[in-house]
């Protein structure tokens, strides 16, 4: 699994939200039509009013890299260009492994990866 994690700034919580807004759709259409993709979601961040945090969870690197080729990609970089981000920060990490956070009966977990 390949998870993207990114945080855009703009200049003031209007423009940010109008982002959100703008993009919602394109957001839910990479989810449910692009082959690989288990996560897409450009959020408001609750704390800092400008921000927008960024989680995208791809099955495989080669999946992560026809989202560039894609429509929907090309339709997202021009609704954000559109709405005026000040900067970004951009991060793709390799998940090797994965289990859950809580037990099966729901206790929070002492330890992770330990076998």
């Amino acid at each position: 699994m390949i998870v993207v994690v990114a945080a855009l700034e703009f200049a003031n919580q209007a423009d940010r939200d109008e982002a959100v807004r703008l993009t919602a759709d394109v957001q839910r259409l990479t989810r449910e039509e692009e082959p690989g993709c288990h996560d897409y979601c450009f959020a408001p961040d609750p704390a800092i009013p400008t921000r927008m945090q960024v989680y995208e969870l791809w099955e495989n690197s080669e999946r992560l890299a026809a989202h560039f080729q894609h429509p929907y990609y090309d339709r997202m970089a021009g609704l954000l260009q559109g709405v005026g981000i000040v900067s970004s920060t951009n991060q793709a990490y390799l998940v090797e492994r994965g289990e859950p956070v809580y037990t099966e009966e729901g206790e929070k977990k002492t330890g992770f990866f330990l076998d």
